[in-house]
């Protein structure tokens, strides 16, 4: 309807909306009936032009969480967990093989399927034995430990000197010898070429470079190296970068004709920012190199959800000066076929114990998926896969899915404080150490004249562990100084979905007896959706919004793309917002892996 239609039939039917102007419950069939409202002007000074409201099919409310998908949207595989064993009722179809170095090359030149290892406690079968399992794997080699790696290799490189991680589990070799590193790249080229294991299509992945701890690469070794004069930053810094390079050379079959590279399925285990006084922090950026060098990443410990995972730039992340964390969409690891992989099982394992589970397990899954996670590493007791089985199965369907194929975009109302960045001058924002939101794809900014909220009511300190530090869950309007809004702003690649139907999920606190509302625009109006009914239980409650024709083009105040209104007498406490796709993407780009097919 063009606006002269929409503008005469608002006034022929003028008379019947006057008398239907008694407010209405959502139980009974009255609310059906369309509804006028004050129009506020736009910032820009641009008016929305008032038009009668069609209102959409009601509010829905129910209590907690509402992790509902439209029947559309699917994983994009079942095979977006993994773990140490599959567990198919859990949808765990990702097993490891684990093999030490030792294992398979025992002597000089000499290569074996046959033989089996240990680490960590372990024992691991003959890689000819783990390659007869059938189902999807990923590969973990241990390396440098002084068990891991060959007994000859020590006396072949005149190794000497070893280093105890920071658990005691072994001591390590210096990987960064030009000897020990030229039998392990020997070693790498007969795992990917010779065995030809980097192109098993069942091998989705393979973590390296397989040293120190739990083959994590956390850089105690070289620290400590360096404490007692052994390596200094020079030598590991030429070592480290060459050391990368020469890994994707091999995963990519060298000098080869092959056709194809693999060195996509390569997964660095270091971390931005690896807590480096050693070198007075010149090692921040090894882990986004090693990206730039052509491989993935992986991070262990996004149970600690607001600590040190904020200013990733191997993730293409950082802090805004306002506190947001800031995604460069244009990253290109984020849409290619390499694995951004992530573990959250140490929630009552791994030295770790949580007073809330349900929280921290929500609150780490939404840390992974703000990542832009695309493989989960879970294990099914310890990560609670069947006490949650809605939030799981609704992180199954974001892992891995792109703005273009997402069901949802999200954002968790929130500030908390990343205890990293307490003592460091050197990079600050805002509000420093304290970080707003956990957002993808759909942002809440503090705007404007009557946008500025302040933080929820739920104080959280040191859940799961000390350095996790202190937050505050939600955010609340401020009534009494003339703040009733929140604004909100859609990544305009996920809005842009013509003919799209759009579906809010807004978890909220239910205090007070006032009802609140969502405002947006629909191409020249500004349209307010049914009213969301307050009962002042306290409860956390989730109300699900139908916003029929929904226009996200920056065109509210503020240049927002919608707004919530708490109605104007009585605060509103906001936790999370989930912004819905009814139907599938108009624009349909197939995605595979998590990467864009050609």
């Amino acid at each position: 309807m063009n606006r002269n239609y929409r503008l005469l039939a608002f006034f022929l039917l003028l008379p019947a909306f006057a008398a239907l102007a008694t407010p209405v419950s959502i139980d009974d069939d009255s609310w059906k009936h369309p509804v006028i409202r004050p129009l506020p002007p736009i910032d820009d000074g641009r008016s929305l032009v008032p038009v009668p409201r069609t209102p959409s099919p009601g509010v829905s409310i129910t209590e907690g969480d509402d992790w509902r998908l439209p029947s559309w949207s699917q994983p994009l595989d079942d095979l977006r967990f993994y773990s140490e064993e599959s567990s198919s009722a859990d949808h765990v179809n990702v097993h490891v093989i684990d093999i030490t170095w030792r294992q398979i090359n025992p002597s000089p030149g000499v290569f074996s399927m046959t033989d089996s290892g240990s680490a960590a406690g372990m024992s691991f079968p003959s890689l000819q034995d783990q390659l007869a399992l059938d189902g999807s794997y990923w590969l973990r080699i241990w390396v440098t430990g002084e068990d891991w790696a060959p007994a000859w290799v020590k006396s072949d490189c005149g190794i000497t000197t070893t280093w105890l991680d920071h658990d005691g589990q072994a001591r390590h070799l210096p990987i960064w010898n030009p000897c020990v590193w030229g039998h392990v790249k020997t070693m790498f080229r007969q795992l990917f070429l010779g065995w030809n294991l980097i192109s098993d299509p069942e091998m989705l992945f393979v973590q390296v470079p397989g040293g120190f701890y739990y083959t994590e690469f956390d850089f105690d070794i070289p620290f400590k190296a360096a404490a007692s004069g052994d390596l200094d930053f020079a030598t590991f810094d030429s070592w480290f970068h060459q050391a990368m390079s020469e890994l994707v050379a091999i995963a990519n079959g060298e000098n080869s004709n092959a056709s194809d590279d693999y060195a996509w399925k390569l997964v660095y285990t270091g971390e931005d920012y690896p807590f480096d006084t050693t070198w007075n922090g010149a090692t921040n950026l090894f882990a986004r190199d090693a990206v730039q060098a052509g491989m993935g990443i992986r991070n262990g410990i996004t149970e600690l959800f607001n600590f040190h995972l904020n200013h990733t730039p191997a993730y293409g992340a950082a802090i805004g000066q306002d506190g947001h964390i800031v995604i460069d969409e244009s990253w290109p690891l984020l849409r290619d076929k390499r694995v951004i992989g992530a573990e959250n099982e140490c929630y009552n394992a791994c030295g770790y114990h949580v007073s809330d589970l349900y929280y921290s397990i929500r609150m780490s899954n939404l840390k992974a998926l703000q990542m832009r996670t695309k493989r989960l590493y879970v294990v099914p007791q310890d990560s609670y896969l069947s006490s949650y089985p809605e939030h799981w199965n609704w992180v199954r369907h974001e892992l891995g899915k792109q703005r273009e194929d997402a069901p949802d975009a999200w954002v968790a109302l929130r500030t908390a404080q990343d205890k990293y960045w307490i003592d460091d001058d050197n990079h600050t924002w805002n509000g420093a150490p304290w970080v707003r939101n956990l957002e993808r794809w759909l942002v809440q900014k503090d705007v404007g004249s009557d946008g500025m909220t302040r933080r929820g009511t739920d104080h959280r300190v040191n859940e799961v562990d000390a350095d996790n530090g202190e937050s505050w869950e939600g955010r609340q309007t401020d009534h009494t100084s003339g703040q009733d809004y929140f604004y909100f702003f859609v990544d305009d690649v996920f809005a842009n979905d013509p003919g799209q139907q759009w579906q809010l999920k807004v978890t909220y606190v239910d205090t007070g007896n006032s009802s609140w509302r969502v405002e947006y625009a629909n191409g020249s109006s500004l349209v307010e959706s049914d009213p969301v009914p307050r009962a002042n239980s306290g409860l956390v409650k989730t109300a699900t919004i139908d916003l029929p024709n929904a226009r996200f083009s920056n065109g509210l105040a503020n240049q927002a793309d919608f707004r919530i209104y708490n109605g104007g007498s009585e605060d509103l406490e906001i936790r999370f917002v989930r912004l819905v796709k009814l139907k599938p993407p108009a624009i349909q780009i197939v995605f595979t892996d998590g990467f864009e097919s050609p």
